[in-house]
This record gives structure tokens, sequence and C-alpha cells, in this order.
């Protein structure tokens, strides 16, 4: 089945009440404990271009800003009951898709999206490139069969998607975006997001397609250093957007400017990657610095030590 959900912009002039506050995106995800990607990823993102999180947890990474160590799933039921739970409460405007973990945990949230057949599903398939063969298998067949046809977007790395949707690509060019939307779409997949296409002097494409056209491209110069949640990032802001009623070539091309924001801004907490400042605007200027260095300063507070004494 094709999810042909259309994406409806809200009415503009709309204000918020109290009542009605932010548009809602309903987002499955891992727990992230380097605050890269996961759900600290996208609950940032979602907030930051001005959207209502609902984080679902489907299991928990064991990593740092390195590596991904292992991945512990949460069982499907309980990922169903947080979902079942908030839906029941709050409407929502989009659902967002990260790694759930397991292929129970994609029947179960595929099974949900059914349910609301008008709202608009973007589901995010990261590299998977950390995880043993046999589950990882697994896990796209899983989503292949049972999430794409619920997909509205599909959002990935070119080199991952490339991988996963065309492993019989035998071309001697890469596939292109269309390439790789046309594949999706076999799926039930209308638009695809493809990240990361290769272009010549140290640059990148962005590129959102169908099998037909290109409907927005971004072109951005490569970083040098190496990031972690990017691709959370955006399909995060992404959805956001598109609850808050741009339309999908509009949210696309603002989330991509949003994502090299971030980018530009990225810190690296550890020894690892580098993280993308998904709060970039809240960070002071350097007038700001200046004026605070200049103003006179309260007197020192130390915090105690916690050490516990019994």
């Amino acid at each position: 089945m094709t999810n042909s959900t259309p994406i409806v912009a809200t009415p503009s002039g709309q204000e918020e009440s109290v009542e009605s506050g932010p548009p809602c995106v309903l987002v499955f995800n891992a727990s992230d404990p380097s605050g890269a990607g996961g759900l600290a990823a996208d609950i940032t993102a979602i907030a930051s271009v001005g959207a209502h999180p609902l984080p679902i947890v489907t299991g928990a990474y064991v990593r740092d800003t390195a590596e991904v160590f292992d991945h512990f799933p949460f069982d499907e039921d309980a990922v169903a009951e947080q979902a079942r739970a908030i839906l029941e409460d709050v409407p929502v405007q989009v659902i967002k898709v990260g790694f759930v973990g397991s292929p129970e945990n994609l029947s179960t949230i595929a099974e949900i999206a059914t349910d609301y057949p008008d709202v608009p599903l973007i589901a995010y398939m990261p590299s998977l490139s950390w995880w043993d063969e046999g589950p990882t298998d697994l896990y796209e067949d899983a989503f292949r069969e049972l999430l794409l046809p619920q997909t509205t977007v599909l959002v990935g790395n070119h080199s991952t998607l490339w991988r996963w949707l065309l492993p019989e690509w035998n071309n001697e060019r890469s596939p292109t975006a269309r390439d790789l939307a046309k594949a999706a779409a076999e799926m039930g997949v209308p638009y695809t997001l493809v990240t990361g296409v290769p272009l010549p002097e140290q640059f990148i494409d962005n590129v959102l397609a169908t099998p037909q056209a290109v409907l927005a491209s971004e072109k951005f110069e490569r970083f040098d250093a190496g990031f972690a949640g990017a691709g959370d990032t955006l399909s995060g802001a992404l959805a956001a957007l598109l609850a808050g009623g741009a339309d999908l070539p509009s949210a696309a091309t603002e989330a991509l400017a949003y994502l090299d924001r971030c980018l530009d801004g990225g810190f690296r907490p550890g020894m690892g990657h580098v993280v993308p400042d998904r709060l970039f605007w809240a960070q002071p200027d350097d007038d700001e610095d200046d004026e605070a260095d200049a103003a006179p300063g309260l007197p020192a507070f130390d915090l105690p030590s916690h050490e516990t004494k019994h």
C-alpha cells in the first residue's frame, strides 16, 4: 500500500493558544547516552524549530561519541503501550521513526501508523554498520516490508540507501537521488530525501526527489570533521517543520539549512565525533561574551562535593 498522505499546510497566521500550543510530533527512537543522535537529537531538533516532541523510547544504545558498542531494544508491548497512551490523549501532526531496534518494534509501529492514515510519517534509515550482519539484514527487511508502505518521506544518506535499496546496482555511475526514490517508491514511498550525494570539489548534494522529479536540492561544502547524529537531526527538524504547516519542498530546504548551521556550530564533547549544536541560536555571540567579561561578577559560589558520608 502506498502512503499517499497529503502534507497539508496549517493555515498561516493561526496563533498558538494555551489550549492548542505548538504542533506535536510523535517520535519513535532509541535513547542515546552521548546525546549525539537518537531521542536526544529528535527532542532538541524538534523543539528548536518550534514543535513539541512526544518521545517514545524504543530501546537504548550503549555508545560513546566515537562508536556504538551495542543496543538493547524494548519489548514491543512496552513500545506500543507508550505510544497508545499518548495518542489517546494528544493529537499529533507528524510521526517520525528513527532506529527502533527490532523487527518486532517495526511491526508494532507500522500497525500503529495504519490506525492514523492521515498523519504523515517520516522514516529515517541510519547506517547500521556497527551491527552484526544477521540482525541488520532482519531489521532492514522488516523496515522495507512493514514500514516503507506506511512512509510518506524516507530520509537517509546516499551510501546507506544505495546499499540497502539497490544492492545489485551494477551501473558504472552511482545511483542518483531519483534512482533511490524509484526504488523506495516500489515499496510505497512517495518522497525520498537523500543526503550526502558526492559532488566534485569537496561538495555534497542533498536532494528531495520522487521517481519523476527533483523537488528540492541544497549543495553544501563537505565538512572535514566526522559527525554523529546528523541524520536524526535532519529528519527530526523536517518532521517538526511539516507539523508546523510548511509544504514539503520548503520544509526540506529549511531543515537542510538548519542542519548546516548545527554542523557549522558543532562541538566535540568527548574524544570521538563532533556533535551537531542543535541549539546554536541560543549561544551568546561574541559581543555578549565581551559584555559579560566587562560586567562586575558575583562572588564565586562553590558547589559542595556529593560524597556520601555514612
